[in-house]
C-alpha cells in the first residue's frame, strides 16, 4: 500500500528484515519504534503524505479501516505476508464516545507500539482476576493511571489490560501493530462486573456453514 514518499518506509524495511518473528520478541520492536519516532517529525511528515495521496492508495486506505466506539482506526498499512501494520487512530470527541470495548478494560490478541502525534489520554493499566473455568474475567484492579502527552511511546503486549477512559480533542495516534497471537480477547465493565471475549468476525468465518 504504501510505496515511494511514505515516511513509514524506514521502519516497515526493518521490521521486515528482522531475523527472528517478531511477536516472539517485541521488546526489541518496542526499541526499533522508539527509536525511529525520534529520529523524525513524525505527525509533519504524516500529513504531507497524507496530502499527496493519489486516488488508489486512498482507496486502499478506505477499505482496511473502521470506525470504533471512541475513535477512527486508520489502515496505513497492511499487507499480505507482512508480520505487522501500521495504524492511525484518531480519537472522537468525548461527547460522541459510544459505552464499548475501548473504555472498558480490555486486551488485544495483537502486541502493539505507539505515539501519540497529538493531544493527550488518560491511560490505565490493570491486572486482573479470572474464572478458572471460563477463563472470562472477574475482577480488575488499578496499577498505574498516566495522562499521556504528545510526544510519548508506550508498548502492550496481548496479554496485558488497560483502559483509555478520556482523551483530549484532536488527540491522534500512530500505531505498528504486531499479527495476531490470540483468536480473541477480553474486555470487563467495573461498572457492571461483566466480562466478555470478542471473537472477530474472520475467526468464525470458518464455523459459519456449521451455524447456518
Amino acid at each position: 500500500m504504501l510505496t515511494r514518499l511514505s515516511p513509514l518506509t524506514p521502519l516497515a524495511t526493518q521490521l521486515r528484515s528482522a531475523a527472528f518473528p517478531l511477536t516472539q520478541d517485541w521488546g526489541v520492536v518496542d526499541a526499533w519504534f522508539r527509536a525511529w519516532v525520534a529520529q523524525t517529525v513524525l505527525r509533519d511528515e504524516l500529513r504531507g503524505w497524507l496530502r499527496a495521496l493519489d486516488h488508489k492508495k486512498a482507496e486502499a486506505i478506505l477499505r482496511g479501516s473502521r470506525e470504533t466506539t471512541t475513535h477512527f482506526a486508520w489502515c496505513l498499512r497492511d499487507v499480505q505476508g507482512e508480520p505487522f501494520s501500521f495504524w492511525l487512530h484518531e480519537y472522537k470527541a468525548l461527547e460522541d464516545w459510544r459505552e464499548g470495548y475501548a473504555d472498558s478494560v480490555h486486551n488485544h490478541r495483537y502486541h502493539f507500539c505507539t505515539t501519540i502525534l497529538s493531544g493527550n489520554y488518560l491511560h490505565e493499566r490493570y491486572s486482573t482476576t479470572r474464572d478458572p473455568l471460563t477463563g472470562m474475567i472477574t475482577g480488575a484492579q488499578l496499577r498505574r493511571r498516566t495522562v499521556c502527552q504528545t510526544g510519548s511511546c508506550s508498548v502492550m503486549h496481548a496479554d496485558e489490560f488497560h483502559r483509555i477512559p478520556e482523551a483530549a480533542e484532536r488527540t491522534m495516534t500512530f500505531l505498528v501493530k504486531s499479527r495476531p497471537v490470540s483468536s480473541f480477547s477480553l474486555s470487563f465493565d467495573p461498572a457492571t462486573g461483566t466480562g466478555h471475549r470478542h471473537i472477530p468476525v474472520e475467526v468464525r468465518l470458518g464455523e459459519l456453514a456449521t451455524r447456518l
